[in-house]
């Protein structure tokens, strides 16, 4: 297998922070904003869709909506995984944000459940597309040193177009602007609007050094540092020359590893990150799909908050979601990866079992409601994008984007595809004591994810992808 030594990897790490990063990261990290805005806008608008004017789904089918949608998420996952390998980090989150954008706009036209729900898989089919394309090409341009609480960061965006759909959800349902009718339509519109203006800005991203490196690509591999270098020294003057020691890897351009080698790789050369990040990936999926896709229903059945006004609570929750990455981030990259995942999934843990017992005896209003879960994913969003970061940074580079679709279609396959249809059934059940045990496997999932992280996670913080993971041609010739 041909090898080519070079330095590339170490010229990218070394990087100061600059306005291009900010450009790769906004770019980029949309496609959270864009998730988020769908999952909040399925939640907000939960109970709107049970009413007569508008689809009169019951709330089992508002469940199984969200659990589709969940479902082509992880179909989109595996299908565009392996192609994020093949065809390329920039061709692919081109793609799957062009399949995002156009099914979310077919959605808004959806006429019963079959079409709402054939709408709502293909959206999810090209958001997981957009996971394993954009996880790969973050990590594959992002220093090294920071690379822990970028990746937390960006994940937290999520909650920025939670905000975002929950604002929507408010303004346009409302009787004297679009109301339940037609106000839920506009929502999926606008949400295919600003996708439109995401595809202009992704444009100008390039495509991974490291992976046309993979496919024997040098000469362009070269061009693209080269030009992020101008732009980068052009911000903060000369940069600092290349570590010799880091000058000798050597990139095999072998092309796209076998299902079968791939299989290898996972079971017996890392079968204990293998473990970790699939409990971790259901973990994640399962409190957070289960409590989010339910949430205006909870409100509304346990709460008497009226369909219109259930966005309003989603802000505290929203920012709750964004803070904790934001200021927890930080320590993933100082204090390391294992003890913060550890503490921030068993802290969760903990506090879904606490709120759960609190529903429980009805020691809550919809106010305090919000603001426990809102403490809770302080803890649990940066819990949950630490599972994002780990399946994308622990596995060798040619495997990279399949291995994250691996992870996140088995994860949130399990957890995510089960959980809104299982919560919308316990909630249509009106029994308080079914959606708190709910509650309680979400919190012992999330406890277990904790403590295997605790004891097995790697420790991938500052250092080079490389070094945490040999690239598979680097570990043949060895």
């Amino acid at each position: 297998m041909p090898h080519v030594h070079t330095h590339i990897p170490a010229r990218l790490d070394r990087l100061p922070w600059s306005r291009w990063h900010w450009r790769v990261v906004i770019a980029l990290g949309v496609a959270w904003v864009l998730d988020g805005l769908e999952v909040t806008l399925a939640g907000s608008i939960g109970s709107v869709l049970e009413r007569n004017d508008t689809l009169a789904l019951s709330a089992a089918q508002v469940g199984w909506a969200g659990s589709l949608y969940v479902g082509g998420a992880v179909v989109g996952a595996i299908v565009f995984g392996r192609l994020t390998d093949s065809l390329g980090r920039k061709r692919l989150f081109m793609i799957t944000l062009a399949v995002y954008m156009l099914a979310t706009l077919a959605t808004a036209f959806a006429g019963g459940f079959v079409t709402l729900s054939l709408c709502r898989f293909l959206t999810g089919f090209g958001i997981g597309g957009e996971y394993a394309a954009i996880n790969s090409a973050i990590d594959e341009l992002i220093p090294a040193r920071v690379r822990g609480r970028v990746n937390l960061a960006i994940n937290s965006s999520f909650w920025i177009g939670a905000a975002l759909g929950a604002g929507l959800s408010l303004v346009l349902l409302d009787p004297d602007v679009l109301g339940p009718e037609l106000g839920w339509r506009a929502c999926f519109i606008l949400g295919a609007v600003l996708a439109v203006a995401i595809l202009l800005v992704r444009r100008h991203v390039p495509e991974s050094p490291r992976w046309l490196l993979m496919h024997g690509r040098h000469e362009e591999a070269h061009r693209i540092v080269a030009r992020i270098e101008e732009d980068v020294a052009a911000e903060h003057g000369a940069l600092e020359a290349v570590e010799a020691r880091t000058a000798g890897l050597a990139y095999a351009h072998g092309g796209v590893p076998s299902y079968l080698r791939v299989t290898e790789v996972l079971l017996r050369h890392y079968p204990a990150r293998s473990l970790v990040a699939l409990v971790m990936m259901i973990a994640q999926a399962f409190f957070y799909n289960a409590i989010f896709f339910t949430y205006s229903l909870v409100l509304t059945r346990f709460y008497g908050v009226p369909e219109v006004r259930v966005g309003l609570y989603i802000f505290p929750f929203a920012l709750g979601n964004v803070l904790g990455p934001m200021l927890l981030g930080p320590l993933f990259d100082s204090i390391g990866r294992r003890r913060m995942i550890g503490l921030t999934y068993v802290l969760t843990g903990v506090g879904l079992a606490l709120t759960g017992w609190a529903f429980l005896h009805g020691w809550l209003n919809a106010a305090t409601q919000a603001l426990c879960w809102s403490g809770v994913f302080f803890l649990a969003s940066a819990a949950a994008s630490s599972a994002y970061l780990t399946v994308s940074e622990v596995f060798p580079l040619e495997m990279r984007g399949l291995a994250i679709s691996v992870f996140y279609a088995v994860g949130t396959g399990t957890g995510g595809f089960i959980a809104p249809a299982l919560f919308g059934w316990l909630i249509e059940s009106g029994s308080r004591a079914s959606v708190a045990w709910g509650y309680a496997v979400g919190a012992v999932l999330a406890v277990i994810a904790g403590l295997l992280a605790w004891r097995f996670a790697p420790a991938a913080e500052r250092r080079p992808l490389e070094e945490v993971a040999a690239p598979l041609g680097m570990q043949d010739r060895q």
